[in-house]
């Protein structure tokens, strides 16, 4: 399209029967209401307007073709609505063009788009990667924009893009397989990003991890990263499966729903659908909050939402076989669909509910959460899993004992109380499983009744 100016007649037949089908869909799911958009091909190419035309005959509804800038700004929506409290350069690389923004927590600035797509690159270049790295240069030179990022994050969207990261996870043996929020620094990302480009990509350890179509592409994407970083300067490159599709239907969403956490509403959801009693799982919030403030740990507030986000999934394996909850549940939640949360967090969550269920040995734990997880989130998530032990003993899992014995450290102890009618819930075991907590955090156990 670049070289011709036309979008190319066996791209448009594909496109067109894909949509064909899309439509069938829809109206199988009975789907009302739909959303269209087209970018950078559509938008540039001369016959751009007879294609749209016939898409919207098929699809029964308008298509709405974005500007460049407008592309831009729903991508960092997509970053916004799926990385927690974002703040870099998001870098959007499609097959016609490559978009850019600046974005800080829900803040959009700027946005350019260049035409430095995968395809779009290798038709400029005449599929010569030395005219690439050349026309990638010429883009970025004098673009203020790229400055504005040095020590900040660079957040990857787009399909080549992410099967670059694929192929670095393969390589290097990373323990976890989950795309969306992968981190890698930027040293890495650059001497990798050489590599790709440099060598013949099908020559590549583990190159059939990455799809054979988007293989070619790979070394262009590589071009497109490596300047990027080598002129951004961010502290690393993170790579998300959000983007201007997301961005878009963020973008729709009322106020109120954009400021909502996504971890927290994702897992408040988990908690209805899977839990004995969801409301057990708000209780155990507070409960857990009386305590760890009474304990003197220290506690970010990223680690007070990961609490808060672990308490609203400590009952969603209730259902499995007794010997298995603890796998059962440390698997959905490790690799649920989940966003607005690292690796290493997602980690943390798995291991407090897997000690909530199977006790607190590392003997059987996943040796791939092990190497995501520091001493502290083991740390942290093994006193949150006997807390829960404590609290579900107690409760059977039902809402409405909590609130009326609570557990806190005082004088040097830690203490549970259970004050008139709740005295009859005193048992070796629930005093057992206090006293594990209480090692934890270094205090002597005792329960008023």
């Amino acid at each position: 399209m670049q070289t011709t100016g036309l979008l190319a007649q066996d791209a448009i037949d594909t496109a067109l029967t894909a949509l064909v089908r899309f439509r069938a869909l829809c109206d199988t799911l009975h789907v009302r209401k739909i959303w269209a958009i087209a970018t950078a091909a559509c938008r540039d190419a001369r016959n751009g307007a007879a294609f749209i035309g016939k898409a919207e005959r098929i699809c029964r509804t308008p298509i709405k073709i974005l500007s460049g800038k407008r592309e831009a700004q729903l991508t960092a929506l997509g970053v916004v609505s799926g990385i927690h409290r974002p703040n870099g350069i998001v870098g959007d690389l499609g097959g016609g063009s490559l978009e850019l923004v600046d974005v800080h927590g829900s803040r959009v600035r700027g946005g350019v788009t260049l035409p430095l797509g995968g395809l779009a690159l290798q038709d400029i270049a005449g599929r010569s990667l030395r005219k690439a790295e050349k026309v990638v240069e010429d883009s970025f030179r004098g673009l203020s924009l790229l400055k504005q990022g040095e020590g900040r994050t660079f957040y990857a969207v787009g399909g080549t893009w992410r099967a670059l990261a694929r192929l670095h996870m393969w390589q290097t043996g990373y323990p976890f397989h989950v795309m969306h929020n992968y981190r890698v620094s930027a040293r890495e990302a650059l001497d990798f990003s050489r590599l790709v480009h440099r060598v013949d990509t099908e020559t590549l350890s583990k190159i059939e991890v990455v799809n054979a179509a988007r293989r070619p592409l790979l070394a262009y994407a590589a071009v497109v990263m490596e300047n990027l970083v080598r002129i951004v300067r961010p502290k690393e490159v993170v790579f998300s499966v959000l983007g201007v599709r997301e961005g878009l239907l963020y973008s729709l969403l009322k106020t109120r729903e954009q400021h909502r956490d996504p971890l927290i509403a994702a897992a408040a959801d988990l908690n209805v659908l899977r839990s004995r009693s969801p409301g057990h799982g708000e209780e155990l919030i507070e409960w857990t909050d009386r305590f760890i403030v009474s304990s003197g740990l220290d506690e970010t507030a990223d680690e007070r939402r990961l609490r808060h986000a672990a308490c609203l999934l400590g009952d969603i394996g209730w259902r499995a076989h007794p010997d298995y909850r603890g796998e059962q549940s440390m698997n959905i939640i490790a690799h649920g669909a989940f966003v607005a949360i690292d690796h290493p967090s997602r980690a943390y969550l798995a291991l407090a509910v897997y000690f909530r269920h199977a006790g607190l040995s590392e003997d059987e734990l996943s040796p791939r959460l092990r190497e995501l997880a520091t001493p502290r989130i083991i740390d942290r998530a093994r006193v949150l899993g006997a807390a829960m032990r404590v609290a579900y003993i107690l409760t059977a899992g039902q809402e409405g004992v909590l609130p009326k014995t609570p557990m806190q450290v005082k004088r040097g102890k830690l203490e549970l109380k259970l004050p008139g009618r709740c005295g009859k819930l005193m048992s070796d075991r629930l005093f057992s499983r206090l006293r594990q907590l209480a090692r934890l955090v270094g205090r002597e156990p005792a329960i008023e009744v």
